[in-house]
């Protein structure tokens, strides 16, 4: 018998690596603060060395939404490449730890290793990335089983994957299957640059194959090359169902069929901010997938954004179904 899912991921396997430092060690390193940015295989081993007292957690954007989805009880699934190396075996063993279906084995061939992200947190919270993508990027139709993407309830596209052709075709089939399965495709736009670089592409994805799309405010007014959000949010409702925009302590906007509501945020400093949109979305899509009204959704993804950013790490740490009831959301 398939199993059927309640929400399935597809994104990139990065095992996130964190280490706390301050900013004459960012300056000495030659990293610049506060933003992510891409880096070779080489760079990549000499910031690792340079790590000390490092936290490795299995991550990237939708594995960390899938991860907070399981911790709230929803059956889940992520497709994703991993190297059959040392990092590739933590990050398919901490993702089965954690009740998600891993659905590809380790690649034993080839020479790409294992997607890391180091992460450099300063005194101030502010985290500034590097990325080595390595094997993940190089997701094609041929991992994405149709038995798994055709039984999810929920299926969750990571934008970053939407950089190669191979990843944009996966993304289509994967939506076009679960669609067909009865279910609702949505995308994370991911970044403002991954939509500048496909912006045509994006928006077909999104008017012809998807249910709902979350994004930021920078990554929704990307889309239609404008600074006026408002604007923008009407043209993403024209051709979307459902449309989310998160504007960090402004609160989020939720559109559904037309209704607008928007959910106001409490203020809290962030320990470390990494995770904080993949938990909301986690949040989101649990409120989704039991049919809860649009504030209640949003509320949700706001308390599941709220507990990760009180913390180091991008997944949540305490009981948030518990969470929810303390505040009447369930």
């Amino acid at each position: 018998m398939t199993k059927t899912y309640d929400l399935v991921g597809i994104g990139n396997a990065v095992v996130d690596v964190i280490t706390q430092c301050d900013d004459s060690f960012l300056d000495l390193m030659g990293i610049e603060k506060g933003i992510m940015q891409l880096i070779e295989q080489e760079r990549g081993e000499t910031l690792y060395a340079a790590m000390s007292e490092r936290v490795q957690t299995p991550g990237g954007a939708v594995a960390n939404t899938i991860a907070g989805a399981g911790a709230l009880g929803m059956q889940t699934a992520f497709i994703g490449r991993v190297r059959d190396d040392a990092l590739g075996q933590f990050y398919a063993d901490a993702m089965t730890d954690n009740g998600i279906d891993f659905v590809n084995p380790p690649v034993a061939d080839g020479e790409t290793p294992t997607s890391r992200c180091m992460i450099f947190v300063t005194p101030d919270g502010e985290r500034s990335l590097n990325t080595y993508l390595g094997i993940s990027t190089g997701l094609t139709s041929d991992d994405v089983p149709e038995a798994v993407s055709g039984n999810a309830r929920l299926m969750f596209l990571e934008g970053y994957l939407f950089d190669h052709d191979a990843g944009k075709t996966a993304f289509r089939e994967a939506a076009r299957a679960t669609t067909a399965g009865g279910g609702l495709a949505g995308i994370a736009i991911s970044d403002p640059f991954c939509v500048e670089r496909h912006r045509a592409d994006f928006l077909s994805l999104i008017k012809n194959d998807l249910d709902y799309v979350i994004g930021n405010h920078h990554e929704i007014m990307s889309l239609f090359e404008t600074d006026d959000l408002e604007a923008a949010l009407r043209k993403t409702a024209d051709i979307c169902a459902n449309v989310v925009c998160t504007r960090s302590g402004e609160g989020v906007t939720l559109i559904r069929d037309g209704e607008r509501v928007d959910v106001p945020v409490q203020s809290v400093t962030p320990v470390d901010a990494t995770g904080a949109g993949d938990q909301f979305a986690a949040g989101f899509l649990y409120g989704m997938s039991t049919g809860a009204d649009l504030e209640t959704c949003g509320r949700m993804g706001n308390l599941c954004a709220g507990e990760v950013i009180s913390h180091i790490g991008p997944r949540p740490q305490k009981d948030m179904l518990a969470a929810f009831k303390a505040e009447g959301l369930i």
